[in-house]
């Protein structure tokens, strides 16, 4: 008999996430029915957004269940199959959530090659990946010549933003947190500069940019976009990936100059990935070659176990990753 370890929510946050607010249990793993997959999850992807869905309020997604699994990307391989589409040993990238096993329909099972580490499947060749490459490509489309900052540059979404935009021809700033996370964001992203938002921020972000900024990939918001957005260009492009200064804690994050936007003719967009399903097959091709050749690099932070879950959660929300944040599930 095989135990399948999970984490659950437990109870909704009342501000900040704290490890009380989840639950680990163990079930006995449910065999497959007709049509369906056993999948053995080995790496459990930690994402940002996971953080507006303990909350019980509208958003673009429904709010996580109480005592249900905790919602999540994973990368696993099949155990055993009732379906003609998959056998056991695929390799596969699907929505099993945070527990070692998950019984699927297949219906939103990827399969993937095993050329690649299996991790990189839930980073710069998955999800985070296809949310710069959209951001980059669709919205912002920098041109050669011009600028191009990205905050959180040492994460999952950023470090994949502005490599892109550095492919592109654009000159690359990028805003992260300390002296370590800029190092690697210029020694090893390849990015032009970086700037730590601890310290001054505008004096840094006007050094670093003396043409001003034509395209920003913003992750943060707060007080790192409003520095931005007062260095911005005639007709600058902004792609809204998200808003993590605020915790995603359904509070309001105002913009502290919004003139901005009509004077300087600033485009302003917000995205969602889940509303563009069309460019994965082109996204997710272009960024596994670009991987594969070693023109984009990467890094994964990795906790091991499924109960170092929810500490590694709230340490991604804290900023303590870099790259990307997995968990090995062995």
């Amino acid at each position: 008999m095989t135990i399948n370890h999970r984490i659950v929510l437990a109870s909704r946050p009342q501000g900040s996430v704290s490890i009380a607010n989840f639950r680990l249990e163990g079930h006995v793993v449910a065999a497959p029915g007709e049509g369906e997959v056993l999948v053995r999850v080995r790496f459990l992807s930690l994402d940002p957004y996971m953080r507006m869905r303990l909350n019980d309020v509208k958003s673009y997604a429904a709010p996580q269940a109480l005592d249900a699994v905790m919602v999540g990307g994973t990368v696993g391989e099949v155990v055993s199959s009732r379906n003609p589409r998959f056998s056991p040993g695929d390799a596969v990238v699907g929505p099993g959530g945070w527990q070692e096993y998950h019984v699927s329909d297949g219906k939103a099972l990827r399969k993937v090659g095993r050329s690649l580490p299996l991790e990189v499947y839930l980073g710069p060749a998955g999800m985070p990946g296809v949310t710069a490459w959209h951001g980059i490509k669709n919205i912002i489309a920098p041109k050669s010549g011009e600028t191009v900052v990205v905050s959180a540059a040492a994460g999952a979404v950023g470090s994949v933003a502005g490599q892109l935009a550095k492919a592109a021809g654009a000159r690359v700033v990028g805003v992260a947190g300390g002296a370590a996370k800029c190092r690697h964001a210029v020694e090893v992203l390849g990015f032009d500069a970086c700037v730590d938002y601890r310290g001054d921020l505008t004096s840094q972000l006007a050094a670093a940019t003396p043409d001003g900024i034509d395209g920003i990939f913003e992750n943060v918001g707060g007080a790192v976009m409003d520095a931005a957005m007062r260095r911005v260009n005639v007709f600058a492009r902004i792609a809204l990936c998200g808003l993590v200064s605020g915790g995603y804690d359904a509070q309001p994050m105002p913009i502290a100059d919004a003139t901005l936007l009509l004077t300087q003719r600033v485009t302003l967009k917000g995205f969602i990935l889940s509303d563009h399903a069309d460019i994965f097959p082109a996204a997710l091709a272009e960024l596994a070659a670009m991987v594969g050749s070693g023109a984009l690099r990467w890094h994964c932070t990795v906790a091991k176990g499924i109960a170092a879950a929810p500490g590694a959660f709230i340490g991604m929300l804290g900023g303590a990753n870099l790259g990307k944040q997995l968990v090995d599930l062995g």
